[in-house]
């Protein structure tokens, strides 16, 4: 294959990853703490010293935004959701991980946990235990739980050091390789949740023109290959 078609491929290949990460924030828009994500493309460049040089795109890395989702007044004793920047610390079998899904409920044993059973860890990274039976029980802005008048602990609230280094795992969860530091005056709300911030009209708007510029390149290479064949039809004459 020629270098025509090889940059044309690097292309088609960047174009249907993004075409997943659109999908895949549609799917998305309905769910709780989900970040809609972009691709990021890079350019790489051959240098030769007496041709021309070669440029191919490469869309191997994507973003998540971190705009603030919607707020949904749930009047859930459970539900939480954060105002401004900062995450929940999650205890994983992988280790510590970030999300916004505050939609969270005490288990057998008393620790707050999320829908799959992880528990939800304080400012000092412990669990976030709720004693069974506890009346009254309130969440400060701050994230300090009470209950019966008695304070039980605070939710830890965190953001990635340095700010903005995420990486997305399954579902809502991230994980930062540099690891976290407590958020400075976090706001949170009780009885609330946030949900996905996708914009889908924009989403849908992006994957139909995703689509168009991918069947423009499948018809250029195509065209390229029969180019091709005609001409080695010619010299084998």
């Amino acid at each position: 294959m020629d270098q025509t078609g090889y940059i044309a491929l690097t292309r088609q290949s960047g174009l249907m990853r993004e075409m997943q990460v659109v999908a895949n924030n549609i799917a998305n828009a309905a769910t709780t703490g989900f970040r809609q994500e972009g691709m990021v493309f890079s350019e790489f460049v051959q240098r030769q010293n007496d041709a021309p040089s070669v440029s191919m795109a490469f869309g191997n890395a994507s973003g998540a935004s971190m705009m603030q989702g919607a707020l949904t007044k749930t009047g859930g004793q459970f539900d939480l959701a954060i105002e401004g920047d900062g995450f929940f610390m999650i205890e994983t079998p992988d280790g510590e991980r970030l999300t916004r899904a505050g939609n969270f409920a005490p288990n057998a044993e008393g620790d707050l946990v999320t829908l799959d059973g992880l528990r939800v860890l304080d400012a000092g990274g412990a669990p976030v235990f709720v004693p069974p039976g506890a009346a009254d029980l309130a969440v400060s802005e701050d994230g300090t739980v009470s209950a019966d008048g008695q304070i039980l602990g605070q939710i830890g609230i965190f953001i990635p050091s340095p700010p903005g280094v995420l990486r997305r795992e399954a579902g809502v969860m991230f994980s930062s390789d540099s690891g976290f530091e407590e958020a400075v005056n976090p706001r949170v709300l009780q009885g609330f949740l946030e949900g996905s911030n996708v914009d889908a009209i924009s989403q849908m708007a992006r994957m139909i023109e995703v689509q168009r510029a991918y069947e423009m390149g499948q018809s250029f290479l195509d065209a390229e290959n029969e180019r091709i064949r005609e001409a080695i039809k010619s010299l084998t004459r």
